[in-house]
């Protein structure tokens, strides 16, 4: 490194933001995350060389690392050399050579450690690595302890002067989680290395008081493919309410063990660089105040930085908050990185770097593409570097900052009310606000809709670090009695706005905003398919413990030599997929019950515990039900939806059926992406016709319903509302394959309603006759039409027999939106049971 360039950079870290300092927060905490020992949420993922976040003995003190100090060395493996990887024509370092410079780092420096966090859905090592002054292993014990107590005893935190003087602040910086904004990576590597080498008393110093980690690629498999989402197709920056995919596991146990004071999240490309905070609507759950003070005041101090390297390019950087209408840039939703760690507790920023490189990547000149991320990687560089000086300056009034927001969390206190003019622009357009209620019920027994529901949702909120009590005898809250076993959400915990954010329903903020950036409605209570009553005020007299899983819920409850019944109200009952892959004869009765015969009492005992479904005894008649195959032309979290739940799918489109596609096999067509139909050759429209005669046909959204006019199905005339319209719905059920049995909420985006039924066309579900949206951001279009009050009453999802001979079912709304909506997927396998025949 060069005389110059270390100068410049040490510049940079002690550079004193020209905004004066926040006043520090009024004194008045991190358990490890709490992993459940099974449960379809848990990230099972093995991890190469040393496992990140494995677990530790029951004092759980230092979950990530065995009790050991640092450095923490990892011989990694290595990668062949793929002249394929996209990074390489701008000049960026590609996958391969990650693991090479960070094994040479680790052989040059004692400060550099490297742990493997996970891996990526195709099987790529995902690289932690932490840059920190050596620590005996008694040194990396205090330092864990420490970090339990600010979040589990806030109170004595903020009283203890050791922790205050010697806790080693963490900072994460997170990059490339969209596989094609490549810089981070590049700009984190290079700061990593000047940390690692420098041997000036600055560097020294800031090691020695703070932990720096950094995720080098959160998406791998992206980064080589130069394409945005993963290998799956899922955009890892909008997973985080849900932790659909290893990636996104990898992160969440990365802010959860680590508990940033602050973090960056590295992304590419806004014209000038755009560095948040973000625009109104702020997310409700947020004790906003102890944000918004640091997260400005350094945003000004990144602005500053972005502004000296002196390029053109980067001469006006944007920052939301300030320069940017209400709703443009929003945070709003706990979906992405930086919204979701500010519920762990961190002050935390997604940065958008300046210079297009992906979109002209196939046109443009190679030397100019490296041009552009050459910028980047300066921009990259400035921005985690300003944030590094900006904790070791302001390290007393951060710790301080995190403890207060446990600490309010853990007593239950309201949210503060904030006064105009708290950091420069601050107005009512930025007060956003909720009431925390006292506790949440998710109850056991007769009350409870779906037990397997219940105990996903449990298992969630574990695995996010959100505390879940069982009670230990029946007890009695609001005047409702509970028995044994029900699951208690207490609100008086440190992160109860995390708890809060996935239980409440949420706002209908239409009226308060022009537009949105991205989903604006969500709840695991609403969409996720269990019963979870909310208790308002009051005491907690529960005698209750503390869980790290839900209980088992799987089961036989039928006399021996019996028939079995599994009633589809979720979509792990689409379990009885497992038992007619193994060729197990089932029957299906008219209202959608499974019946398994008595000979299969072993299978379905097997199928109870992998699923967690309980079998009652089966009565009634019922037809035979024969394993189902079908042809989908669909998005990649349908796609993931419909494999998961046990379905045979052979993903096709408007090319593969012109290319010729063998529907012999078939038994229903799924048409919601990519399939024209007026689009399709003559002959693989005769194709689709024969089929259609015999075949079953579900459609969802613009796609689906042009599928069905076009090819003259169900006589209902489709109505798109409001493109942009997005959220949690009220519907009221109609019988029919999809009503049956179904919630009374659903979900939309982009929604759909369907008119002049025809003779024989039945409304499943219609949307609520008063105010459909619950939750979310649903206007008219300026002509006035597209709106939920033109929507309220209409029929939501229609089912019938078309002319052709096919039963089939219509969508207008979104049953499987990006993996989320997982109480709504029992709708999907009863409509495909009921449409296949």
């Amino acid at each position: 490194m060069s005389r110059s360039a270390r100068t410049a950079f040490l510049a940079l870290l002690l550079a004193v933001t020209t905004v004066a300092a926040p006043a520090q927060a009024a004194p008045p905490g991190q358990l490890p995350p709490r992993e459940p020992a099974n449960g379809p949420d848990r990230n099972e993922i093995p991890a190469t060389g040393t496992p990140f976040g494995a677990l530790v003995a029951a004092s759980g003190e230092n979950k990530a690392g065995d009790r050991a100090g640092y450095p923490r060395k990892t011989q990694l493996r290595t990668y062949p050399e793929n002249p394929a990887d996209k990074s390489i024509k701008l000049g960026l370092a590609p996958y391969h050579s990650l693991a090479p410079k960070l094994n040479a780092l680790q052989a040059k420096s004692n400060r550099v450690s490297v742990e493997v966090a996970g891996q990526s859905g195709l099987g790529r090592d995902l690289y932690l690595v932490t840059l920190t002054a050596p620590e005996s292993p008694a040194e990396t014990w205090l330092q864990d302890r420490w970090r339990a107590e600010i979040e589990n005893d806030p109170v004595r935190a903020a009283r203890d002067p050791f922790l205050k003087f010697g806790y080693k602040t963490p900072v994460w910086i997170n990059n490339n989680i969209h596989g094609n904004e490549w810089e981070g990576t590049d700009g984190a590597l290079r700061v990593i290395e000047r940390l690692a080498t420098s041997n000036d008393t600055t560097t020294r110093e800031l090691l020695r008081r703070n932990r720096f980690y950094f995720n080098v690629t959160a998406n791998p498999d992206g980064r080589v493919a130069g394409v945005r989402q993963n290998a799956s197709g899922f955009d890892l920056n909008r997973d985080f309410a849900t932790g659909s995919q290893p990636e996104s596991r990898a992160m969440r146990q990365i802010v959860e063990t680590t508990q940033p004071l602050m973090m960056l999240d590295e992304h590419g490309y806004v014209t000038n660089t755009l560095i948040e905070p973000t625009t109104p609507p702020h997310g409700q759950n947020y004790d906003f105040d102890l944000y918004i003070k640091h997260s400005y005041a350094n945003s000004l101090g990144m602005e500053q930085a972005v502004k000296a390297l002196g390029h053109p390019e980067t001469a006006k950087p944007e920052i939301p908050f300030r320069d940017y209408p209400e709703g443009v840039w929003d945070g709003w939703a706990p979906i992405y990185t930086a919204q979701y760690s500010m519920y762990h507790g961190a002050i935390s920023y997604t940065i958008e770097i300046p210079m297009d490189v992906n979109s002209d990547y196939e046109t443009t000149p190679a030397a100019e593409l490296q041009r552009r991320a050459r910028i980047n990687i300066d921009v990259v560089e400035a921005t985690i570097g300003t944030t590094i000086g900006y904790v070791h300056q302001h390290r007393s009034e951060l710790i301080s900052n995190q403890i207060e927001i446990f600490r309010r969390g853990a007593a239950g206190e309201p949210q503060r009310e904030i006064p105009d003019g708290f950091v420069p622009g601050f107005g009512p357009e930025d007060r956003y606000r909720t009431e925390f209620p006292r506790a949440y019920v998710i109850p056991a027994g007769a009350d409870q809709r779906s037990a397997t529901a219940a105990a996903r949702l449990v298992d969630h909120l574990l695995v996010n670090d959100v505390r879940v009590k069982q009670a230990e005898r029946p007890f009695t809250l609001a005047g409702r009695r509970y028995p044994a076993g029900s699951y208690l959400v207490d609100m008086h915990q440190p992160k109860r706005g995390l708890a809060n954010v996935m239980l409440e329903a949420g706002s209908d903020i239409s009226a308060k905003v022009p537009v949105m950036y991205d989903i604006s409605g969500w709840s695991h209570r609403l969409l996720w398919g269990a019963s979870v009553d909310i208790v308002k005020d009051g005491g907690l007299d529960v005698r209750a413990h503390e869980i790290n899983a839900a209980s088992p819920t799987g089961g036989i409850d039928a006399a021996p030599g019996r028939d079995l019944a599994l009633n589809l109200s979720d979509g792990k009952e689409a379990a009885a997929n497992d038992l007619l892959n193994r060729g197990i004869q089932l029957k299906r009765t008219a209202d959608g019950t499974i019946v398994v015969p008595a000979n299969a009492r072993p299978a379905a005992a097997e199928v109870a515990d992998r699923y967690g479904v309980r079998f009652t005894e089966a009565s009634g008649a019922a037809a035979p039900l024969t394993r189902k195959t079908l042809a989908a032309a669909v998005g990649p979290d349908e796609l993931k939806v419909l494999r998961d739940m046990g379905f045979d799918v052979r993903p096709v489109s408007t090319a593969v059926l012109n290319a010729g596609f063998d529907f012999s096999r078939v038994d229903l067509l799924f048409v919601s992406s990519g399939l024209r139909y007026d689009q399709l050759t003559p002959a693989a429209k005769e194709s689709v016709k024969a089929f259609l005669a015999r075949g079953g046909v579900i459609t969802r959204g613009a796609t689906g319903a042009k599928f069905n006019t076009d090819a003259g199905l169900l006589a209902a005339r489709p109505v798109a509302g409001w493109e942009d319209g997005n959220g949690v719905v009220s519907v009221v059920n109609g019988g029919g394959p999809v009503g049956t049995g179904a919630l009374t909420t659903s979900f939309v985006y982009g929604p759909f309603w369907f008119t002049d039924l025809g003779p024989g066309v039945h409304a499943d579900q219609r949307y609520a006759a008063d105010k459909p949206l619950v939750a979310g951001h649903w206007r008219p279009r300026d002509n006035g039409t597209g709106g939920q009050q033109e929507a309220a009453g209409q029929a939501a999802v229609v089912s019938g027999t078309s002319a052709l001979g096919g039963k089939v079912v219509l969508f207008g709304t979104e049953p499987m939106f990006r993996d989320h909506t997982k109480g709504l997927y029992a709708q999907v396998a009863r409509a495909i049971f009921w449409a296949a025949g």
